[in-house]
């Protein structure tokens, strides 16, 4: 059968446009794919920290490093009493890649509200918790050490760490104990401002010191009166760790820092809490490269 010139032309334009468009098609697809942001739910409030402001600057510094869609959940109470709408639900944390805990809640203490939280990481949600989430959801004894599977551990658990308390604010240096792990990958040591640091009571296993804290506490009224030449004693806390949780070896990061807004402004401080997020979102490979497709 004999195709006309005209017919032909049609079906050599057809076949060259199609196999033209082929790769935008696909080009478009990938970068359409690349595109796609880590979703990060921010939740934050309660007691003792201007959570207002070091919201706005998490999500800005989460968003300036990452192909990341920061959601942000604030409490307006001021106490340690702080509550969150989204976790009344059992499927608080679907959609969302990982969790970042900044809350200040150390006086909830209902068995079902928190058991509501820990599910989501027991079931494989990652976290990474920030300064005062240390200090929430406790009760019982737990200025003693908690022992694993008790009614008060499962927030401990979950950390990998227990802290009850810190010193005076002062600067802490802040110093790299595992150079091998891939979150510290480019770490330098340095010294914060007047800052808070958090005493370690346990650490559980599953968990890995990544940073320690050094700071020097002077001699208070009470030792002075004791010993007038008193000197100031050096004081020493994991400030920095990863931890596996639950069945699922959920991959968990915290730091106990951040508690100045200068603190959270500051881009190493901000270096380290990113890292951490691409850590426990599997963004990381073993030397510490960032994936390229959620980093800018």
């Amino acid at each position: 059968m004999k195709i006309s010139p005209i017919r032909l032309l049609t079906l050599v334009a057809t076949l060259t446009l199609g196999s033209l468009q082929s790769p935008s098609i696909a080009t478009a697809e990938e970068a359409a794919k690349k595109a796609e942001p880590l979703k990060v739910l921010l939740v934050a409030g309660g007691c003792c920290h201007d959570y207002a402001t070091q919201t706005k600057l998490l999500k800005q510094g989460i968003e300036e490093r990452l192909n990341a869609e920061v959601t942000v959940e604030l409490s307006e109470s001021t106490t340690t009493t702080a509550r969150f709408d989204i976790y009344e639900s059992d499927d608080w944390a679907k959609g969302y890649d990982v969790i970042v805990h900044d809350e200040c809640s150390a006086n909830v203490i209902e068995r079902p509200y928190v058991d509501r939280i820990l599910a989501a990481h027991r079931n494989g949600t990652p976290a990474v918790n920030l300064h005062c989430a240390m200090h929430s959801y406790r009760w019982g004894d737990f200025k003693s050490p908690v022992q694993p599977g008790a009614d008060n551990a499962g927030w401990y658990e979950m950390l990998g760490l227990q802290s009850t308390g810190h010193g005076p604010k002062l600067p802490i240096d802040v110093l790299s104990t595992d150079s091998t792990h891939p979150i510290m990958k480019g770490f330098e040591n340095w010294t914060t401002i007047n800052e808070e640091l958090y005493n370690n009571i346990r650490v559980f296993a599953g968990a890995s010191a990544l940073i320690e804290g050094k700071q020097m506490m002077p001699p208070n009224k009470k030792q002075l009166k004791q010993n007038p030449d008193a000197t100031a004693t050096e004081s020493t806390a994991v400030i920095a760790w990863t931890n596996h949780y639950g069945p699922q070896k959920t991959k968990i990061f915290s730091t106990s820092l951040g508690h100045q807004n200068d603190t959270v402004a500051d881009a190493r401080y901000m270096d380290v809490v990113v890292r951490g997020i691409l850590w426990v979102t599997d963004n990381l490979d073993a030397d510490g490269k960032a994936n390229p497709e959620v980093t800018k």
